[in-house]
């Protein structure tokens, strides 16, 4: 795919760009801040509010309105829009005296950009229709790490084409791409289905590394290896570096990932889909959430691979070129590079005070032996992640463009995107390895039968 905006149905005219003055926003967090910046910059007048008051000083200072209460920053506002972490945040932001529906008016449009249980956006979306409010759910997807301190956002659309006519061009400026997937419910699974990527190759990446420094590989260069190999993915590019500064990045916490991945089990028991490597993530981001704090980083579950191995990712020294690393006064991004597939992310210098070390034959072997098993299983989830889409009706070439444009991309699944982009589908199954007994051992370090 090399277009910036890409969806199903046509463009919006300019007059209905016109017809969209004022926009309502729940949520100042870290994703909702950049969205709302681009939104005031564009012209917008955005009334916001957020239970915390100091999280929403920012936009004020850059022309946000600010309101006491849900209702009030939505009312006169022909679109309101959701960014929060939780279901029950959206539901107890939407509903009630003081939630936003009762101060929205016919017409109108709630955007619900939060990855949260579509159960609860159907039942919300039941409520707005019963006061003539339309409803869209237009989760996010990072093209980059944090993707959304520059806009570089895509967004997986579920609800009625008409209302996504209508809302496309508030959803072109808050991000890059944007993809009309069906009715609600349809983008919150698209979204769980791109999350199991990103998720599952976290997990088998951080345990790759933890086997690498346990046999005398320093961790930067066998991150480097796995980067510039079919093993890479957004995963293994962009976020390592959290576990290589020991901050295991802080811009998302662990309680969303364990939520994230619960939703995705739970889509999986619905659409009646085995799920067997996407289930023994699951199981391991739940064993980190018992073991680690609800706001610890979503990538503390490397650290239960870092116990069994017995070392630690940490280079010491080193910080990751991002303020969601360990330095949290590194400036915004600046310089920006564009891959072969087209997507944006940041150019970014890692520096690491220590130097590569020469390797042995038998690391050498070892290295090569977990690029294999790393891009092994970022193809098995693929498969896993095709079975959730095709359970959901998605075609083959929908499902393979929101992974392209989604956290959930690799090397892999890149391998195959012109493939796609002319109408030539892979036939995944023709390829799928034998029924899995056992979880390989990088997802889990220790022999867990299916």
């Amino acid at each position: 795919m090399k277009g910036i905006l890409v969806s199903i149905v046509e463009a919006v005219s300019d007059a209905h760009f016109r017809n969209v003055e004022r926009i309502g926003f729940i949520g100042t967090g870290s994703m909702g801040r950049p969205m709302i910046a681009k939104l005031l910059q564009a012209g917008y007048q955005v009334n916001v509010y957020d239970i915390d008051p100091a999280a929403a000083r920012d936009v004020r200072e850059k022309g946000a309105r600010w309101h006491d209460t849900p209702r009030d920053a939505a009312r006169d506002c022909e679109i309101v829009i959701t960014c929060l972490p939780l279901p029950s945040d959206v539901f107890d932001n939407m509903t009630g005296e003081q939630g936003a529906l009762a101060g929205m008016a016919p017409a109108s449009v709630w955007i619900d950009t939060s990855t949260t249980d579509y159960h609860n956006t159907i039942e919300i979306a039941r409520r707005a229709a019963a006061i003539g409010v339309d409803s869209l759910e237009a989760p996010v997807s990072n093209l980059s790490h944090m993707g959304v301190d520059f806009a570089n956002v895509s967004f997986f659309v579920g609800g009625p084409p008409e209302a996504y006519v209508r809302c496309e061009t508030v959803l072109q400026i808050m991000g890059a791409v944007s993809f009309h997937v069906g009715d609600i419910g349809q983008g919150q699974s698209v979204k769980l289905l791109t999350n199991l990527l990103f998720y599952t190759a976290a997990v088998a990446s951080g345990h790759a590394l933890c086997q690498s420094v346990r046999d005398g590989v320093p961790a930067q260069q066998a991150w480097r290896k796995f980067v510039a190999s079919s093993a890479n993915s957004v995963a293994t590019e962009q976020f390592v570096p959290f576990l290589l500064d020991g901050s295991y990045d802080r811009s998302c916490t662990l309680e969303i990932a364990v939520k994230d991945m619960g939703l995705t089990v739970q889509l999986a028991d619905e659409l009646g889909v085995g799920l067997p490597i996407g289930r023994a993530v699951e199981r391991r981001y739940s064993e980190a959430g018992r073991k680690f704090g609800r706001y610890d980083s979503h990538l503390r579950v490397v650290e239960l691979a870092e116990v069994v191995f017995g070392v630690r990712l940490q280079v010491p020294g080193y910080r990751a070129p991002s303020k969601y690393g360990a330095d949290p006064a590194h400036p915004p991004d600046q310089e920006f590079l564009t891959d072969p597939i087209g997507r944006i992310k940041p150019k970014r210098e890692h520096v690491f005070p220590l130097d590569d070390v020469p390797l042995n034959d038998i690391q050498i072997r070892l290295l090569k032996s977990l690029v294999g098993e790393v891009t092994h299983v970022n193809r098995l989830i693929l498969d896993e992640a095709f079975d959730l889409g095709r359970g959901m009706g998605l075609s083959d070439a929908l499902i393979y463009d929101v992974i392209t444009w989604s956290v959930g991309a690799s090397a892999w699944s890149d391998s195959h995107a012109e493939q796609y982009a002319n109408g030539q589908l892979v036939d995944l199954d023709s390829a799928t390895a034998p029924p899995l007994t056992t979880v390989p051992h990088l997802i889990c370090p220790y022999t867990e039968e299916l």
